[in-house]
């Protein structure tokens, strides 16, 4: 029952996606907010990778029903990156930390079916990603990559829609996203298309009894990504876009008012440009409360 209620109702938490925001549960008059510690790792797809870049990431999103179909949200990541490279001159370690682009979207209820122990909704989003994140970074080697800082200097916009089968068993949430990102000193970082798609089963307990107990649901997520090239002054970046498409296993507990959540996303298809960086692995783990 906890799902259910949480969804529709005004108080417990629910299950919902890990790997994505746009479908997260937030009831009328309710205030959620979610930490999410990421670890991301990628290389240049080589045998004996020649750049390697390590992201650590904390996102702070906060979220506020304003009605049963309106619901607000923002989100701030926190970065800490490095890049190893190996050059002639031999190896360069470059590092930066600092916030992130934030994104700010809306999400509205435009259809509603629900029948016994079930619902269907769908709810466009829109919003908009603005350029906090320090775009600047120098070292002793001078100023670093473009796609390596933290921030692109870039306002973009958002737009999609989200999809939700909710039962008292299970739950399905999808997501159709597009992201178009503007220009700042003559870069522009490329368009992402996105589809996300979260199953989460309730594994515990078996059989749902009277109050509110804790959940265990098992989770398998789904994420395709397709990157358009970068360009800078003009002209396309060759080792930048393409599209990935992720499996993404994981767990979560959920309690009356707060759950916790862990998934890995493992790349299973690539198709990158030679020598643009690739997803080794994505590990998340978030905490999410209701308020």
């Amino acid at each position: 029952m906890t799902a259910a209620v949480g969804a529709f109702g005004s108080a417990p938490a629910a299950a919902g996606p890990i790997t994505f925001n746009t479908a997260l549960p937030v009831s009328q008059g309710e205030l959620l907010f979610q930490e999410t510690m990421m670890y991301r790792l990628l290389d240049d797809g080589t045998a004996l990778p020649d750049m390697r870049v390590a992201a650590r990431a904390g996102i702070s999103v906060l979220a506020y029903g304003v009605t049963g179909k309106l619901t607000v949200f923002g989100m701030v990541p926190f970065l800490d990156k490095t890049l190893d490279m190996t050059t002639p001159m031999g190896a360069v370690h470059r590092a930066n930390h600092g916030l992130g682009d934030s994104t700010f979207f809306v999400r509205y209820t435009v259809w509603q079916n629900n029948i016994a122990g079930a619902s269907f909704r769908v709810a466009p989003i829109l919003g908009a990603v603005a350029p906090t994140g320090r775009d600047s970074y120098r070292d002793t080697y001078g100023a670093q990559p473009r796609m390596f800082q933290p921030g692109s200097g870039t306002w973009g916009v958002l737009g999609g829609v989200v999809a939700t089968w909710q039962t008292l068993n299970y739950e399905i949430d999808t997501s159709l996203s597009y992201q178009g990102n503007g220009r700042h000193a003559g870069y522009s970082p490329g368009h992402v298309s996105e589809f996300d798609a979260s199953f989460q089963y309730r594994l515990l307990p078996r059989k749902l009894g009277n109050g509110l107990p804790h959940f265990l649901y098992g989770v398998l997520e789904t994420n395709l990504i397709r990157t358009g090239r970068n360009v800078m002054n003009g002209s396309p970046v060759v080792a930048s876009g393409g599209t990935e498409w992720f499996i993404a296993p994981g767990l979560e507990y959920v309690t009356p008012r707060w759950v916790l959540q862990g998934v890995v996303q493992i790349p299973v298809q690539r198709n990158v440009p030679f020598g643009s960086l690739r997803d080794r692995r994505i590990y998340n783990v978030a905490l999410r409360f209701n308020f």
